[in-house]
């Protein structure tokens, strides 16, 4: 006799259908064995459901058992097969008169019948309603994670007696609705505008790198404030959209980082990770590939603080993902694609002792150690970050000044205000924001005025553009006029993209 029941399994960031065969053989020796690529811990599921059925007087098997995971060529890893087998196992006695089609069953089991969390309830929701079921099963506590899929009735699940007694008929479960976007917890800004002293120039490298998603490099004395500008980033990102929020809340569920009971991720990511990260911690990796920091802040804001203490080989990772906005990991468990839509924002001293050009401090680096320093960030990854800018220390007066009447949110209105009135240019060519526009797009949208040419001309001679610099003004001058809401490129649209982007040439002239 052979039974079937309906399980999910992750590959990257999405799911797909598992379907869970069971065939017993009466009067054959008592064995049971697994088949269909499975790893150790699926393996092991045979001794978590023998010891939950021995705990709630379940029959178990009889005689030779072959459980089979359909598609038997792709592998099958984790914990989250333990109640489908369970179930396909007691659809051959105890289960027998219950319809178990269209029905899904995610979640691992403890040794006493509870049902355990798993990673990645919102995709494997996804491959269950893709796969034509009506129902999931899930564990309790990721059930409104999963309920966020629309079309498919989702139950939370927290032990087996729990589920026997649904689906007999005998106490019914109440499904887990999706409460909405309005009703998910917003974390507040832990930096506001207003709380950073001074820094006007910053700020509006900032104010211009939101509204356009562009790249921004921080070089400063200590303390000069860097790290703080950056954490005050994404109080002025617009709103995530559903759409967003649903990437973003996959790639952190899947990563096991979502927080007990969240249903969505709302916020935008912030990533910061420490300059000892390795490559395979940027982009991601191990066995069975997994989504690496870049993934985990795409949407949101990756923070390279102290940027030339990074490994090299680290940087140099970063250089096609901001091109491509996906990262491709491969490994000896496969080949996957991340997402990497991520906005860069770096921060450097401008020498190891951090005082290079300052005119409050000597400098007591050697030439040979500020050009050692530098080096480390190459030219190619420099011309990829759009905004360059000068943090200078604040002095005491700035410091003891009273709280800056430039708030967070009055920086986001403009922001918003900047996006709209550039979205229905950038939807002619399918493009989100200036900062991701292609070369071709940007010569077709980037409009200036004769003036403005001329300006760019000189700017190109006299600073020696690469072609890739050359394009980064031309977008960035394109969000300044979207913050004007001017239809063309003028003059001092040019000359302050120039400004934000002068920096390379006088900390990498070396």
């Amino acid at each position: 006799m052979v039974t079937t029941t309906m399980t999910a399994a992750l590959s990257g960031l999405d799911g797909f259908a598992v379907t869970v065969e069971s065939f017993s053989a009466k009067g054959s020796l008592p064995t049971i064995e697994i088949i269909g690529l499975p790893d150790t811990s699926v393996k092991e599921a045979l001794e978590r459901i023998h010891a939950a059925c021995a705990a709630n007087d379940l029959p178990f098997h009889k005689g030779r058992t072959t459980i089979n995971l359909a598609p038997a060529d792709r592998k099958k890893v984790g914990s989250s097969y333990d109640l489908a087998i369970l179930l396909s196992l007691l659809k051959q006695n105890v289960l027998s008169e219950i319809d178990l089609t269209k029905k899904c069953f995610i979640g691992e089991l403890s040794l006493s019948g509870e049902v355990r969390a798993c990673r990645g309830a919102l995709p494997l929701s996804l491959a269950a309603l893709k796969a034509g079921c009506t129902e999931i099963y899930v564990p309790a506590c990721v059930a409104r994670e999963a309920a966020v899929v629309q079309g498919i009735t989702v139950y939370g699940v927290s032990h087996i007696k729990e589920l026997l007694a649904h689906l007999s008929g005998d106490a019914p479960l109440s499904p887990t609705p999706f409460e909405g976007v309005e009703a998910a917890e917003r974390a507040r800004p832990a930096v506001d505008f207003a709380d950073i002293r001074a820094q006007s120039l910053a700020k509006r490298a900032l104010e211009i790198a939101a509204a356009g998603n562009h790249n921004v490099l921080l070089i400063g004395p200590p303390g000069s404030g860097k790290s703080l500008l950056a954490n005050a980033m994404c109080s002025i990102l617009p709103e995530m959209t559903f759409e967003e929020m649903v990437e973003a809340t996959k790639i952190y569920s899947v990563s096991g980082l979502l927080h007990e009971g969240e249903a969505l991720i709302t916020t935008r990511p912030f990533r910061s990770p420490h300059h000892t990260t390795s490559p395979a911690g940027l982009a991601g990796g191990g066995t069975i590939p997994a989504p690496g920091e870049i993934s985990l802040a795409s949407g949101g804001v990756l923070f390279l603080d102290e940027l030339p203490e990074f490994d090299k080989r680290a940087l140099q990772i970063l250089r096609q993902p901001m091109e491509e906005h996906t990262v491709t990991v491969t490994r000896v468990g496969g080949k996957l694609t991340f997402p990497a839509d991520f906005m860069l924002v770096c921060a450097m001293n401008p020498c190891p002792c951090g005082y290079y050009g300052s005119p409050d401090h000597v400098c007591t680096c050697t030439p040979a150690a500020i050009e050692r320093y530098q080096a480390k960030i190459s030219g190619p990854l420099l011309d990829r970050i759009d905004l360059q800018i000068e943090v200078p220390a604040v002095t005491f007066g700035e410091i003891t000044a009273g709280r800056d009447a430039m708030t967070s949110e009055s920086v986001r209105k403009r922001v918003n205000a900047a996006r709209k009135f550039a979205a229905r240019r950038l939807k002619s060519v399918g493009a989100t924001s200036n900062g991701r526009l292609t070369g071709e797009e940007t010569k077709q949208l980037c409009v200036y005025t004769d003036e403005a040419r001329e300006i760019l001309s000189q700017a190109f001679e006299r600073l020696g553009l690469s072609a890739r610099g050359y394009d980064r003004i031309l977008r960035v001058a394109r969000t300044i006029a979207d913050l004007e809401e001017s239809e063309l490129i003028e003059a001092p649209h040019i000359l302050e993209a120039i400004q934000l982007r002068a920096l390379d040439r006088k900390y990498f002239e070396h």
